[in-house]
């Protein structure tokens, strides 16, 4: 890892590599620059992701091209009606000296995909969700940290919800961002095509290690913000919250529940990562706007109303903002 003389050159530094980050996964990914741009800053602020989106639109090679790109351990977990805590966390086994030994699941990993996390029962992704938070696991009363750096990366299919848990509002807080995958325009899907029905193979080069990742985390959380970006945050988050002081007229109609504190902490975060990713030292309001909607959208409830209605999440935080 290099050493940088100030944050300024650390912050130039994260700039460059951003850059030559997203030239490496546009080798395999095309058309989905945004879902790119917010799974690195959820990477750089700490966070998780979760993403939504159909069948067959490259979800799973996204996060492994991304994972190719940064030198890290990869695992992922398939998650199936049938799967166990321990199948994901690991376990304690007798060895032939019939002493226990815990063999390690594959959360223990930098990177982990958990692909379709709602075909899974609440008791198994709730292993997952304390992995999470605690960037640690508990097996038979023996704490065991989690390698570092830790992102955690859900898919969900939003079709075919027979059978599935799907995840409550309580637990869809632990992730950062709730990105939604679109379908990819027609240009878009030419290129995919011509790219992966050939016979070549596409070879990423490691760009950041691990060390390079835990250095630019720590400078996120450096970066200054001024009280009126932070105070704007704090009130947008307040406008989604119906009957308050402060919750907006529309909140107050069509809202059940609106967002609570954490949503305002990733705002800011996401802001200071946004900033630096776009070569600024310090976030203004148009970096808090550009992180807001992926992070409120799996936050804020609408009421029956809305429904009856068609009023979108989507519609109502684009008026907030």
């Amino acid at each position: 890892m290099k050493q940088y003389t100030s944050d300024k050159e650390a912050a130039d530094a994260l700039y460059r590599s951003y850059q030559d980050l997203t030239s490496e996964i546009s080798k395999v990914i095309v058309g989905q620059e945004e879902v790119v741009r917010l799974v690195l800053t959820a990477v750089f602020c700490q966070g998780h992701c979760l993403l939504v989106g159909v069948p067959g639109l490259a979800k799973t090679l996204l996060i492994q091209t991304i994972a190719s790109s940064l030198d890290m351990s990869f695992s992922r977990v398939q998650f199936t009606p049938d799967l166990m805590p321990s199948d994901i966390v690991g376990a304690e086994t007798l060895d032939k000296d019939r002493n226990f030994n815990f063999v390690t699941g594959p959360i223990f990993a930098n990177i982990i995909l958990a692909d379709e996390i709602n075909r899974t029962p609440p008791k198994t992704q709730a292993a997952l969700l304390e992995a999470m938070q605690e960037y640690a696991v508990t097996v038979a009363g023996k704490r065991y940290e989690l390698p570092r750096p830790f992102f955690v990366l859900a898919t969900q299919n939003p079709i075919e919800q027979e059978g599935t848990y799907p995840l409550p509002e309580a637990q869809l807080d632990r992730f950062m961002f709730n990105i939604t995958l679109g379908y990819p325009s027609y240009e878009s899907e030419l290129q995919i095509v011509k790219n992966t029905t050939g016979a070549a193979r596409v070879a990423l080069d490691k760009i950041l290690h691990a060390d390079d990742i835990l250095a630019f985390q720590q400078l996120v959380r450096r970066v200054p913000v001024v009280d009126n970006v932070v105070e704007y945050a704090v009130k947008l988050v307040h406008k989604t919250r119906p009957n308050t002081a402060m919750g907006s007229e529309r909140a107050s109609q069509y809202l059940e529940w609106g967002a609570g504190p954490r949503a305002s902490q990733h705002l800011i975060i996401g802001a200071k990562c946004n900033a630096l990713l776009n070569g600024k030292y310090s976030p203004d309001i148009e970096d808090v706007q550009a992180v807001a909607l992926p992070i409120l959208r799996h936050r804020i409830v609408r009421n029956f109303k809305a429904e009856a209605e068609g009023i979108t999440v989507e519609q109502l935080i684009g008026e907030l903002l």
